[in-house]
């Protein structure tokens, strides 16, 4: 029996996407307000990185996490002009080699997320601090389900056409198992409004996040199925002024690598003030009525 994680992506594929993107120079907005939103992160702490990592972010917007460390490696794809080819999937780089990791918009595509962030807690030094961004949780669910409708009608059910995206309870589980302290999983959710469901993949074009799955449906789209999949999500999904509603959800990972210095929590027993009296109320036992 194989341990090896599943193969839910066709990295092959997502590699000549992204190529696509830089050619074509799409619409990075999201990718962009993600990298501002850990640029606010890490100004918010109180420590000057030496050394960061960079796993994967677009070049057009590492400028924006720049100012966040002293200086930085960058593992992605040769057109975005990275120092170190490399997927995030391996990491070629010795244990303790850096204080910061960033990554913006990559690591939801990876097929061994829980095997990546071990290795990302192995390169952190002590108290070294990790902060993400990724899709999620109900990221594109407009889509998913115009598409899932159009499908059963059009071919009798459905394929893989969009990414399964990870709770947030989830991937904050993840960093604890990998060894990650003071672990944060939170949650941003944006919706967009489309004129026309062609920007909509357009901008998902522009990103590179077109269907990258492995066991994705390999013919070409057909004009019926189309017409089909707009009319389901105008059915669903459009606002009072006729525009197209989709739905990302982004959520920051942040997770800092074990240090002795580090807030521990308490002790069970060791409060020295009671939660009953905090809140004004009475306190029983286990199984004893109130009265």
């Amino acid at each position: 029996m194989s341990d090896s994680p599943p193969r839910i992506f066709d990295s092959r594929v997502y590699r000549v996407r992204r190529a696509r993107a830089v050619r074509e120079n799409g619409d990075l907005f999201l990718a962009q307000e993600s990298a501002g939103r850990i640029a606010e992160r890490l100004g918010a702490v109180n420590r000057t990185f030496a050394r960061g990592l960079d796993l994967h972010s677009r070049e057009a917007v590492f400028p924006t996490l720049q100012p966040c460390a002293q200086g930085w490696v960058r593992t992605g794809f040769a057109w975005d002009n990275a120092s170190v080819i490399a997927a995030e999937e391996a990491i070629p780089f010795a244990d303790e080699s850096f204080d910061l990791v960033t990554s913006v918009l990559s690591l939801h595509v990876v097929n061994d997320l829980p095997g990546t962030l071990v290795q990302i807690r192995r390169v952190l030094k002590p108290d070294g601090l990790f902060v993400a961004a990724l899709f999620a949780g109900e990221t594109l669910r407009e889509l998913r389900l115009a598409i899932a409708a159009a499908e059963a009608e059009i071919y009798g059910g459905a394929s893989p056409r969009v990414a399964p995206f990870a709770d947030v309870r989830d991937l904050g589980a993840l960093l604890q198992r990998a060894g990650f302290t003071l672990p944060v999983a939170d949650v941003e959710r944006l919706t967009v409004h489309y004129r026309e469901l062609s920007r909509l993949f357009a901008d998902l074009r522009g990103l590179g996040e077109t269907n990258t799955l492995a066991g994705r449906r390999k013919k070409f789209i057909s004009r019926p199925f189309l017409q089909k999949l707009k009319a389901e999500y105008a059915t669903r999904f459009v606002d009072d002024e006729g525009k197209f509603a989709a739905t990302f959800e982004i959520v920051f990972l942040t997770g800092w690598a074990p240090h002795e210095n580090q807030p521990k929590p308490l002790a069970p027993g060791s409060a020295k003030a009671r939660l009953a009296d905090a809140l004004g109320t009475d306190e029983h036992s286990a199984g004893e009525k109130p009265h």
